[in-house]
């Protein structure tokens, strides 16, 4: 079936549909990891954007149980070069055409991904729309410019757990997949607070011996207090952190009192509740293979990431030092409180997909609260 992408500026790119048909929108994004779409699909941080891979062949891994990052896909569409109906992995299930199709998100193939991406990168990400049912161009550019800017967009309530609920599960082996944990043998209790977390930041600290208890979003910081736990965890998220106003002054109510780790929503909240504030990136950071400097070894990494929003560093005085680096375009990567124990970083050290560079900051989480607990 045919497809029209339509971006807010009057691009057009015309292609044919696979997954689920109608109608889509939000913020088009595109992302250079060469493999990991299941992943990719399945992180709600995509929620409110249209996800272009720059990879040309996708859909040859078909889609299996165990590579699924959260509770469903949240991204409101999926753009591609060109769909592998026909897919190979000893675990796939399904293809990604019918993934995609069973939970109604739209997908559309055929296009030249590599204009795109350029054209984003000369002119920023935008909205676009994509449609079987409407192929009118001058319509869908209509319809494109009337979407919501992401700037001003609360999305992360619309992504996190209803209540709270204990986390044991531990990475997956190759014998025997995900193993559950026994709570008397984690040592730290965390309570993690769900913005669109993955799973696999979950399971990296349960391995790191981690007991979890994963909360809301608009959870009280007393009632997180009560639970007396070693740290309180931030995760990732989507759209932009400013409107969460009362999440940041619950950030505020554990300065001081307990070890802080956020990842990259959560990074972007921690900056704003120490007083700084966050930039909309022209087009974003999204990839598995980023360059990154850890500023306290000098060590360089390559990361996943998945922003649009950066913290300015200026903005936090002498509240906050630069703890970590992007390579490609100078902005900060991680932050570090001057004197607290506590930090975060804005790409994702629990790749999924993506490099393990990073995931010895689950490690320096642990060990923060370890000589926090011993004073």
């Amino acid at each position: 079936m045919k497809a029209v992408l339509a971006l807010a500026d009057g691009r057009i790119f015309e292609g044919k549909s696979f997954g689920a048909t109608g109608e889509a929108r939000g913020e088009v994004v595109f992302n250079t990891a060469m493999s990991g779409y299941q992943e990719v699909l399945t992180d709600p941080s995509y929620k409110g954007q249209m996800v272009t891979m720059t990879y040309t062949q996708i859909g040859n891994t078909g889609i299996n149980p165990e590579d699924i990052e959260s509770r469903g896909l949240f991204l409101s569409g999926f753009i591609v070069k060109e769909y592998q109906e026909c897919y190979s992995n000893w675990r796939a299930t399904m293809s990604l055409g019918a993934y995609l199709q069973e939970n109604g998100v739209i997908g559309i193939q055929g296009i030249d991904t590599r204009a795109l991406t350029r054209h984003l990168r000369d002119k920023g990400a935008q909205n676009g729309i994509i449609s079987t049912i409407d192929l009118d161009h001058a319509s869908l550019v209509a319809k494109a410019k009337a979407i919501p800017s992401m700037t001003g967009l609360d999305l992360a309530s619309g992504v996190s757990c209803d209540k709270p609920y204990h986390w044991s599960e531990g990475s997956w082996d190759l014998e025997s997949g995900y193993p559950q944990v026994d709570r008397a043998a984690l040592k730290y209790k965390v309570v993690a607070y769900d913005f669109g977390i993955k799973y696999n930041i979950l399971r990296c600290l349960v391995d790191a011996g981690c007991d979890v208890t994963v909360v809301p979003s608009n959870f009280p910081a007393e009632e997180a207090l009560a639970m007396n736990p070693d740290g309180i965890f931030l995760s990732n998220g989507p759209g932009d952190p400013e409107p969460l106003v009362q999440v940041q002054e619950e950030i505020r109510k554990f300065v001081g009192k307990l070890p802080i780790f956020g990842i990259c929503l959560g990074h972007q909240l921690l900056g704003l509740a120490l007083g700084g504030k966050t930039v909309k990136l022209p087009f974003g950071n999204h990839g598995s293979n980023l360059p990154v400097m850890d500023m306290s070894t000098r060590k360089v990494e390559i990361t996943a990431q998945n922003h649009g929003f950066a913290v300015d560093l200026d903005s936090l005085g002498d509240a906050a030092c630069l703890g970590h680096e992007n390579l490609n375009d100078q902005t900060v990567e991680g932050i570090r409180h001057c004197t607290l124990p506590i930090f975060s970083v804005q790409h994702h050290p629990e790749a999924s997909p993506g490099p393990h560079d990073s995931q010895y900051l689950f490690g320096r989480f642990v060990e923060m609260m370890g000589k926090f607990k011993g004073q």
